[in-house]
């Protein structure tokens, strides 16, 4: 009985200390709520520490600052509908507006706002934006053209897609080169950062419905691929795909980031989740998320955190992880 009773009391203390070490271990989601209506559709750490996103229904730039709970709401004009938010080169603040058919900047210390309107009068219904290794700004526009500003003069470029509808996310890599998905075309895009065309890259998976991108240290590009459930990844270097099906019934993969230790993420509109993929492992770790129907359309990260804007419940919410670059 002595020695039943000990075994019991060893097998507590080895559950509460392991149990206690994978709790402490376990990322911990945190969620701030911002102004109702606003809708954020994305956001984008900035160098202080705040946290910029886009209150899409407002037509306003937000600026939250996590150790205060403080938020800063720049308009961004008359009509403005701001869909992408991402950090330049400049520390500046850059945004795709469909409502402004325009890309916008927001100056990090004044808040000062330059509006570079598209040289088309067809709405592009701007959706994201990455810089390449020049310092040019890419976008896509889901009503089927992309193009490119040039911070330095302000010149504005844009380009028919190749196959009309679709583009919306994009990624610049390592070495320079340019990448976007097209959601209603379902393929990935190479453009040509000189001649600004654009050539179509095959999915492995038909009607996938590619819907962002985001690359890795090495230059590889990964993909979210809503209608089929997947995380992809394209090779440029040897022109190879690879997929994987998400956990779960019904996933649908939406938002994707690559954070500093090569850990893909995703959020998955199908379990209300957001989701980390080991490409070494090839294993899944699923973060259910707090309330239901959060709709998280992207996702942004910096050292020892992951972002992400729930536009269905008008919050922000932060993963923060072991992941120090």
């Amino acid at each position: 009985m002595r020695h039943s009773r000990l075994l019991w009391i060893a097998l507590m203390l080895f559950i509460s200390v392991f149990g206690m070490t994978a709790a402490q271990d376990a990322p911990l989601i945190e969620e701030f709520s911002v102004p109702a209506g606003s809708h954020p559709h994305d956001v984008a750490p900035a160098a202080d520490g705040t946290i910029w996103y886009t209150s899409q229904f407002t037509g306003e730039l937000g600026r939250f600052d996590p150790a205060t709970g403080d938020i800063q709401l720049i308009p961004l004009g008359e009509n403005s509908a701001p869909h992408g938010v991402i950090v330049g080169p400049d520390g500046a603040a850059w945004i795709t507006d469909s409502g402004l058919n325009a890309m916008v900047r927001v100056d990090d210390e004044t808040h000062a706002v330059e509006v570079f309107p598209l040289p088309i009068t067809r709405s592009a219904n701007l959706n994201t934006a990455a810089f390449d290794t020049a310092g040019i700004l890419w976008f896509t526009g889901q009503n089927g053209f992309y193009g490119r500003l040039d911070p330095a003069t302000g010149e504005v470029e844009v380009f028919e897609a190749p196959r009309g509808r679709g583009p919306y996310g994009i990624t610049g890599t390592p070495a320079g080169e340019v990448f976007y998905v097209s959601l209603a075309g379902n393929h990935l895009a190479q453009v040509d950062t000189v001649t600004g065309q654009a050539t179509v890259i095959e999915p492995p998976t038909p009607r996938q419905g590619a819907r962002r991108a985001w690359t890795d240290s090495t230059g590889r590009v990964w993909v979210s691929e809503f209608n089929a459930g997947q995380v992809a990844v394209y090779d440029p270097a040897d022109q190879t795909w690879q997929e994987w099906k998400l956990p779960g019934s019904r996933p649908q993969a939406y938002a994707v980031y690559v954070d500093g230790c090569d850990k893909v993420w995703l959020s998955d509109f199908g379990a209300n989740a957001l989701v980390r993929f080991d490409p070494e492992t090839e294993t899944f770790d699923v973060f259910p998320l707090p309330g239901p129907n959060a709709a998280v359309r992207q996702i942004l990260g910096r050292p020892n955190e992951i972002w992400g804007a729930e536009s269905g419940v008008d919050k922000l919410v932060v993963i923060r992880t072991d992941c120090d670059r």
